[in-house]
């Protein structure tokens, strides 16, 4: 069974709240915890390439992430990412990757809170990347989006191909 890279580069789907602060933070991954917790059997590879809100992900943190896309072993690659900007880095991987197949996915709510999405999404994501042609995707809301084709609808709070209206 193939190796799967799992790179975890933060956003709203690793965020916890502090209850001191009153707002929500990064404090570490919750990866490790979501992955017993589904009983994940497939060989994974956890890396924590950073965390932080994708808002104040600028080009030397995208440029971080096409580095370790690059770098490592595993042709089959699932990025955890921030919602807001995902589809930039997505773009990006898609124009200076080939030969792999990455799938990004993320949270509109935070695994930690009630009601989240992320565990939905991280399932979709990880069987889509087991799946899914060589080249770059975004696995949100139940679907796969090829890179270059979706945007995410913040009225709505859902990613959509670009054609929809």
């Amino acid at each position: 069974m193939e190796k799967i890279r799992i790179i975890i580069t933060g956003g709203t789907f690793d965020k916890h709240y502090d209850e001191l602060a009153g707002s929500l933070t990064f404090k570490d991954t919750h990866l490790p915890e979501i992955l017993t917790y589904s009983r994940c059997t497939l060989p994974v590879e956890l890396e924590i390439n950073q965390l932080k809100d994708s808002l104040d992900m600028g080009d030397e943190d995208r440029l971080k992430i096409v580095e370790s896309c690059r770098n490592c072993s595993e042709k089959r690659i699932l990025i955890i990412h921030g919602t807001d900007t995902m589809t930039v880095t997505a773009e990006l991987l898609a124009r200076e990757i080939s030969g792999k197949t990455m799938v990004l996915t993320g949270a509109m709510i935070p695994y930690s809170v009630s009601k989240s999405d992320a565990l939905f999404n991280f399932g979709c994501a990880l069987s889509a990347v087991q799946m899914a042609r060589e080249g770059t995707h975004i696995a949100m809301n139940g679907r796969l989006f090829k890179a270059g084709q979706v945007r995410k609808n913040k009225k709505e709070g859902l990613f959509e191909f670009m054609s929809e209206d």
